[in-house]
């Protein structure tokens, strides 16, 4: 049984003389081990293995896992697939210990299943050099793989804002829209768009009205859902993808939003470290999805906005709107019939 310390080594095998054999070597080089004699066992263990060590202070901890090749569920793959599926690899390097190096394991080594194979009747020096070479590889992989998880996320996300990049929306916009399709449902999409943004910028400079577009998508991301998209369109222009939402639901939402992100003032530091006072206000163009193609819903909503930043500041207009529709908030979602909104 695994204590709260996360063992250096997992040794399983069903063989009790290489067992007692590594335990001499292993334990000889200051390394805890603890043994697993079946693929069920071995499989529990290493579960419990990367939860504590994941608990640890110490994010970067790293345990060893090392296999015989004799282990019942080896020969079939059935074991390596298992910890495959579990992400074992993620935490723990690991080894096999086998009398030869066939291509099966050769294979297994260059896709990147395993980091190892250590000869069965390795002395303790061997066992030293393949320990250390192991985790020291195993690491730089794991260090390769954050680095591109980390680049991936900076490609999926607006340097500025934080919000979503266009081309990351299209890509979550297909797959609502995929939902949509086979659920029936409803997806509504809002474009927002801030009024003569770029007045304030040219009064106040770039850095300062980055600081401007920070706080809408901040005030805003706080007004959603936690199932809401929110990201960044343009310079100016945000896109909402709001799951479940009808255009009577949409409509409701950008009178909140009128209130809760453009309601209050703004306040930002220029160049000269002066705070000043901005007050802002924006348009809303309102699709629904009713399954078509992102790029058409999204392409409709751009032009919606466009239509509303014609008939004045802090507009709202839904898709296919009369171009006098601009009353109240109350009085233009009574305009859409239940009916009406179903067939949006």
């Amino acid at each position: 049984m695994l204590s709260n310390v996360p063992p250096a080594v997992l040794l399983a095998s069903s063989d009790s003389a290489l067992i007692d054999d590594l335990l001499r070597r292993l334990t000889g080089l200051d390394l805890r081990v603890e043994t697993a004699r079946d693929s069920e066992s071995a499989l529990a263990a290493m579960g419990l293995m990367q939860r504590l060590a994941q608990a640890q202070t110490q994010a970067q901890h790293q345990g060893i896992v090392l296999l015989d090749v004799r282990l019942p569920g080896m020969s079939s793959g059935r074991l390596l697939a298992t910890m495959h599926e579990h992400g074992v690899h993620k935490r723990c390097a690991i080894a096999l210990i086998a009398e030869q190096v066939s291509d099966e394991w050769i294979a297994r080594l260059r896709e990147g299943v395993i980091d190892d194979i250590v000869p069965r009747h390795a002395d303790a020096a061997t066992w030293q050099t393949h320990l250390s070479t192991m985790q020291r590889g195993h690491a730089l992989c794991r260090e390769l793989e954050q680095l591109r998880e980390a680049s991936a996320l900076e490609v999926q996300h607006d340097p500025i804002t934080g919000t979503f990049t266009r081309d990351t929306l299209l890509t979550i916009l297909f797959r609502e829209t995929d939902r949509v399709q086979r659920l029936h449902g409803a997806l509504g999409v809002v474009v927002m768009d801030i009024d003569d943004f770029g007045h304030w910028n040219r009064q106040l400079g770039q850095d300062t009205s980055d600081q401007l577009l920070r706080e809408v998508a901040r005030r805003t991301g706080r007004s959603l859902r936690s199932y809401d998209v929110l990201g960044r369109l343009g310079k100016d222009e945000f896109l909402m993808a709001l799951p479940g939402c009808s255009v009577i639901n949409a409509v409701e939402l950008t009178e909140r939003l009128r209130m809760d992100v453009f309601g209050g003032s703004f306040w930002v530091k220029t160049a000269h470290k002066e705070i000043v006072e901005v007050r802002l206000s924006a348009c809303f163009g309102i699709a629904t999805s009713r399954g078509r193609s992102p790029v058409v819903v999204v392409r409709e909503a751009e032009q919606t906005v466009e239509h509303a930043k014609q008939m004045g500041p802090d507009s709202i207009r839904c898709a296919g709107d009369s171009p006098a529709f601009v009353e109240s908030g109350p009085r233009r979602a009574s305009l859409f019939t239940e009916a009406d909104a179903l067939v949006r």
